[in-house]
């Protein structure tokens, strides 16, 4: 199991947090995933046997957002 967090720029409200939420929800592999939209940040935990960070990160990159990657910790 691995989790990280990433900054997410240009997430300015709710409904984006919502879309960035839902995209990180259907990432084959993810077992948690929340939105602190205050800090524009993304936390999430998947299994790194199904999927690696960088499927998340695109996601995200995917919807037209731009990500700096904090952390990550297993």
């Amino acid at each position: 199991m691995e989790t990280r967090v990433v900054t997410i720029k240009n997430m300015a409200n709710q409904q984006d947090a919502n879309k960035v939420l839902e995209a990180i929800e259907h990432v084959w592999g993810n077992t948690q995933a929340e939105i602190d939209l205050s800090k524009g940040k993304a936390i999430y935990s998947f299994d790194e046997n199904m999927a690696s960070g960088q499927d998340f990160e695109q996601a995200i990159m995917d919807l037209g957002y731009e990500i700096i990657p904090q952390e990550a910790s297993k």
